[in-house]
């Protein structure tokens, strides 16, 4: 039956890191509260209902935005709108900040976290896709300390994750866009929330007029961020210009998309078939930038 008040559940509001942790890995059941804009509303319905939830809204340091030898540290915490409004972001990876401009609505952009969308791994959530794309990575902390994950390894699943019990997610990591390189996101987004019902994310590099080397992936449309490599690849040698190479890396996505999702609002036939065009897209201005 539907309902919109949660099960009971007991709140503890973290003082630190380590007692966040602690609370984290003393009960299985717990989860983390941060900007709450997903875990909040799957209470309401009880498609979840953890016995406790653990704030991490006040831990100190979890929402800075430093750079660290040629690559951009994002805190957990930090909003979509700190994203996106970061001039350090927009400098050194604009791609990270235009994703975070486009995320939902100013409600959300203002509530929601980096870690939160990450860690909540819904097909549809664009940080997934971007940071994979970007060769980021997660650093999460747990009991047994920290330790980092590959963004590609990150999500395994529908709202599905690598983490282990009691591991949190701390920062994110991503290179500082180089000189000659160029990124790009392309989404069709559902007309409610904001989502992408399919979403292509690319990085090239240019030299010369032509791309030396290309990075695409797709999200929205499989259970997680699916990296076209063949796609890529196809547009590598190619200059800029080359529509022909970007039709053949359209026509390859597909390749790289099996068990595409099913729902009311679009079939997985129609999801595939979105992503290769806008994995043209992506690429050609991801290109242009580079160039």
């Amino acid at each position: 039956m539907y309902t919109s008040r949660p099960a009971d559940f007991a709140y503890h509001r973290a003082g630190d890191l380590a007692e966040a942790v602690m609370l984290l890995s003393e009960d299985g059941d717990a989860r983390a509260l941060a900007g709450g804009h997903s875990l909040l509303p799957l209470m309401k319905c009880r498609l979840v209902t953890p016995a406790a939830l653990v704030d991490i809204g006040g831990v100190a340091g979890l929402a800075d935005i430093t750079e660290e030898g040629g690559s951009l540290r994002v805190g957990a915490l930090a909003t979509h709108a700190s994203v996106a409004a970061s001039a350090l972001v927009r400098e050194r990876c604009p791609l990270l900040a235009e994703t975070a401009a486009r995320i939902g609505d100013p409600q959300v952009r203002n509530r929601g976290t980096i870690g939160g969308s990450l860690g909540h791994a819904d097909p549809g959530a664009d940080y997934p896709t971007v940071v994979t794309a970007l060769d980021g990575k997660v650093t999460v902390t747990g009991s047994g300390g920290e330790r980092e994950i590959a963004a590609a390894d990150l999500v395994v699943g529908v709202f599905t994750t690598s983490l282990e019990r009691g591991e949190l997610i701390t920062s994110v990591t991503v290179p500082a866009t180089a000189a000659g390189s160029g990124g790009a996101y392309v989404k069709h987004k559902h007309p409610a929330s904001g989502y992408a019902v399919a979403a292509a994310a690319a990085l090239v590099t240019v030299e010369g007029g032509s791309c030396t080397a290309a990075r695409l992936v797709v999200g929205g449309v499989t259970g997680v961020p699916e990296a076209a490599e063949a796609a890529a690849a196809a547009v590598v040698g190619a200059a800029s210009s080359d529509d022909g190479a970007l039709e053949a890396a359209g026509a390859k996505v597909a390749e790289a998309l099996s068990g595409a999702l099913d729902d009311t609002y679009a079939s997985g036939e129609y999801r595939v078939h979105l992503a290769g065009v806008l994995a043209q897209r992506a690429l050609r201005e991801a290109m242009r930038r580079a160039g």
